[in-house]
């Protein structure tokens, strides 16, 4: 994990240029830490989907490398104040992002979710992008409310369930759910609290009794990999 204050590099270079890895994330993670003269340097400045179209990726890879060579990232804040802050943050594609910003710059502990360990998995197998995970999963809001779960109480209802299994990392689920999936290791079990922007955000999830800006908590095993 980054220290207080350090950047951490979001991805390695084999991860840069794999398929799985879009242009946009890489364009949203340089607009959320450049300096917004680097970000003109590199013509990265505005809606995230108009960059993209103009953007190749040989040149995102170049200014992300660059971005940590040559540090042009956003002014310093006060680390003290920066999960106070952080929970005020409203990621607008939109939009460009303000200097007054705070920093989003945790690799293997976003600042979007917290997670707390239950059990302890295997600390050898963890997954990575592209991998299929199956877990078990129960899905509440702050006030305890359960709105989803593939735990099964009876006996009955255990022997014919399965875990959901999906790919992670590449936008099959919530951005909460892939970004913590990759710290877990196989057999873990672990309590995560998502923040709403990196759930279901302002629309919230109406099917399935999600309000709108619904801060999340799961509790998610990690069964399997593939």
């Amino acid at each position: 994990m980054a220290a207080a204050g350090e950047r951490a590099r979001a991805w390695t270079n084999e991860q840069l240029k794999s398929e799985d890895l879009p242009k946009k994330e890489i364009i949203k993670f340089l607009q959320e830490q450049g300096s917004d003269s680097f970000l003109a340097e590199h013509k990265l400045l505005g809606n995230i989907k108009n960059v993209a179209k103009t953007a190749k990726k040989d040149q995102l890879i170049a200014a992300y490398n660059q971005l940590f060579e040559k540090k042009c990232f956003k002014s310093t804040v006060n680390v003290d104040n920066v999960s106070e802050k952080l929970m005020n943050v409203k990621i607008d594609d939109d939009k460009k992002p303000k200097e007054s910003k705070p920093e989003e710059t945790v690799q293997e502990g976003p600042p979007k979710y917290i997670k707390s360990i239950l059990k302890k998995g295997d600390k050898i197998n963890f997954p990575k992008k592209g991998d299929t995970v199956h877990c078990w999963y129960t899905g509440m809001l702050e006030n305890g409310t359960v709105f989803d779960s593939n735990v099964q109480a009876s006996s009955k209802k255990k022997k014919a369930a399965k875990p959901l299994n999906f790919k992670v990392g590449v936008g099959k689920v919530i951005r909460g759910w892939d970004e913590a999936l990759l710290t877990m290791s196989k057999g873990e079990k672990a309590r995560l609290e998502i923040e709403s922007e990196w759930a279901y955000g302002k629309k919230g999830l109406p099917d399935g009794k999600i309000p709108p800006n619904a801060k999340l908590i799961f509790e998610v095993e990690l069964v399997d990999i593939e």
